[in-house]
């Protein structure tokens, strides 16, 4: 029987630097997903890699008084070392600068040249060396990059162009018959909506530079990113590959996941090469939003760089696994700090997951003296611990299929807590008290150590090292494959009786809060030290300045929202609950706005807010955003957007 392929893809990272934990993110979510499809028995490949060429490399290398190439090693090197610290299980790790990349990425620059769809013109625009993108003088307003804040130089050169706007209506069509191309919705959305705007010609080559892959019949030009670094999803699989055994089994694509910045690239740029190549098209671009951090964007002069492995060295691998793929919603941004990453391995692996096995292996061994006994006659509650277990392995395997990672661990965490609930309804130590109900306590055992082993192989692809440690503590170490299988969870009862269980160190210890915090602290007064940062100076100057900078108003994400429902809160006169709709995720929202507004009057108005605000508790509801609205006076109004106008929720303002 052939096993059905699965084709997975990271971005290709960047090696101007150090990778943070937003890339950890990226990483790690997709060799989650790669495990789970390599759990249900599909033929899986796992693709990530590095993007080396371009300008800021180039400039960066001879400002280190190094080659790009050796300069560019040394950091795709750290690459390595932090995917192997997290267990990123890739198949294949292209680079850039890899002869089998080159070859492909030139021949299809030469076959779309010679088939017309490119053409030799001359270009002048506002350029932005950090994010390798060409700008408008209207886009570029103040000399600054719209998408970093970071000043722009005037470019004037000899480029090639691809034909963009050739492409865009077929586009469209394929968008339009494959609602799923582009998820989340609300990235789908956007994507149509700048389509439709127009879609503008491409730089394909740049002169200024020459850290790049030649055009082969213009040598003095290197191909642009754009083809360079996209064609790697298709080049890893063809590139030195004469019988194309590789593209054949894999591709198309099955999903392509990145960070929600990069989408537009994905979805249109990339897209439409593939078009234009006579190429089938991935069948799944997936956009997760940001890990953002409390004080705003990282930077050691603030002294909030996260490294993970500094994190990896303190926690272990599986707990921050775990936290980053729970702690960001699908489609939407979440928030790291350290002081909920401890929360979540007290809570969640320590008490809930930790101390599930711990309580029920210690049984066993006191009770039966480590053997686990063979199941006796089922009660209610045991069929109610046996439904929940089949409803929640229905539920993960729905939300890992829709890659909702997050959501897949809370259904797991819900049978944790079933099964913790299951020792306090069936009292093991009073059955252990009466010789009569010896046979119930083994099936009370039996059914904790089943549940074990159902949880233990769901989150198996979340945090692959974890389960060898339970499989050991729970006597399945060297048990036959089939018990630890996908195929095993669809029937209840195939922990093997007998298996000699045999209590170890706890999975997750505790971590003293307090030490953490004060630690940290410690640690970020360093960082700040070292940077020569000069607070008080700083706020003086921010006194005497009455402007801000672009790049300061950049961080404000102003979004479209549409009120879904709305209320007041109970014991003040000013305060209204809401809760609104951003594309396809809701948020709740406490506005100083009853005086003005009945809760009535609100419901269906589209609203402009402020989607990054860091949340906050008031009247004890968790208010995630803030209202844009206008006073004068005793007067205030909120903004709105005309109802005629159809802009979907989520939108982002401009």
């Amino acid at each position: 029987m052939v096993r059905k392929s699965f084709y997975i893809t990271t971005p290709i990272y960047y090696p101007s630097d150090k990778l943070h934990i937003g890339h950890a993110y990226t990483t790690v979510a997709a060799d989650t997903i790669a495990r789970y499809k390599r759990l249900k028995g599909f033929d899986t490949r796992f693709l990530t890699g590095s993007d080396e060429h371009g300008q800021k490399i180039q400039r960066t290398a001879k400002e280190r008084g190094m080659e790009p190439k050796e300069y560019v090693d040394r950091i795709v090197a750290g690459f390595k070392e932090l995917w192997k610290a997290l267990e990123v299980s890739y198949d294949d790790f292209i680079r850039t600068t890899e002869d089998r990349h080159k070859e492909v990425v030139q021949e299809i620059f030469v076959n779309l040249y010679e088939q017309g769809d490119i053409y030799k013109s001359e270009y002048e625009g506002w350029y932005c060396t950090p994010c390798e993108t060409f700008w408008t003088e209207r886009q570029a307003e103040g000399k600054v990059c719209p998408d970093c804040g970071r000043p722009v130089e005037l470019v004037k050169e000899e480029s090639y162009f691809f034909k963009m706007s050739k492409y865009a209506d077929r586009l469209l069509k394929h968008i339009e018959d494959n609602p799923a191309f582009i998820q989340p919705v609300s990235r789908r959305n956007e994507m149509v909506n700048f389509i439709k705007q127009g879609l503008e010609d491409l730089c394909v080559s740049r002169t200024t530079f020459d850290w790049g892959i030649k055009v082969p019949f213009d040598s003095k030009h290197v191909i642009y990113v754009w083809i360079d670094a996209l064609t790697n999803y298709y080049s890893a699989l063809t590139g030195g590959q004469p019988d194309n055994s590789l593209v054949n089994k894999y591709w198309p694509a099955d999903v392509h996941l990145m960070a929600k910045d990069i989408v537009r690239f994905h979805t249109i740029i990339w897209p439409i090469i593939l078009m234009a190549s006579g190429i089938e098209l991935p069948k799944k671009v997936v956009a997760h939003g940001w890990l953002l951090l409390e004080g705003g964007k990282m930077s050691k002069s603030k002294g909030n760089v996260i490294d993970p492995l500094v994190l990896i060295d303190k926690y272990g691998v599986n707990a921050i696994r775990y936290y980053l793929l729970r702690e960001l919603p699908f489609g939407a941004d979440g928030y790291y700090s350290e002081e909920a990453l401890v929360q979540r391995i007290n809570s969640d692996l320590a008490n809930d997951l930790g101390n599930l096995v711990s309580r029920s292996v210690a049984m066993v061994e006191k009770y039966f003296a480590g053997a686990v006994q063979s199941p006796d006659e089922y009660d209610d509650i045991d069929r109610d611990l046996i439904k929940t277990a089949g409803a929640v392995v229905e539920e993960y395997e729905q939300l890992m299929e829709t890659y909702e990672l997050s959501n897949a661990l809370v259904a797991v965490w819900r049978f944790i807590s079933r099964a913790n609930k299951y020792i306090d309804e069936t009292f093991p130590w009073l059955l252990a008290k009466d010789e009569n109900k010896r046979a119930r306590l083994g099936t009370v055992l039996y059914n904790l150590m089943e549940s074990i082993r159902v949880i233990t192989i769901m989150v198996a692809p979340f945090m692959p090292t974890l389960p060898p440690r339970i499989w050991e503590q729970t006597g399945l170490k060297n048990a036959a494959d089939d018990v630890k299988t996908w195929e095993s969870l669809q029937e209840w009862g195939r922990f093997p009786s007998g298996a000699a269980v045999s209590k170890g160190a706890a999975l997750f210890p505790r971590i003293d809060v307090e030490k953490v915090l004060s630690e940290e602290a410690e640690s970020t007064a360093v960082l700040k030290q070292e940077a020569g940062e000069q607070e008080a100076g700083e706020q003086e100057a921010d006194k005497q300045e009455e402007y801000v900078s672009f790049e300061d108003f950049a961080k404000i994400d102003l979004r479209l929202a549409e009120v879904l429902r709305a209320e007041r809160v109970e014991k003040t006169d000013k305060l209204l609950k809401l809760e609104v709709a951003l594309g396809d995720r809701q948020r709740t929202i406490v506005a100083g706005i009853a005086k003005h507004y009945s809760p009535e009057e609100l419901i269906g108005k589209k609203i402009l807010i402020v989607a990054n605000l860091k949340p906050a508790k008031l009247r004890g509801i968790l208010s995630e955003g803030m209202i844009l609205a206008a006073s004068e006076g005793d007067s205030l109004g909120i903004v709105t957007v005309d109802p005629d106008k159809e802009i979907p929720s989520g939108s982002k303002a401009k």
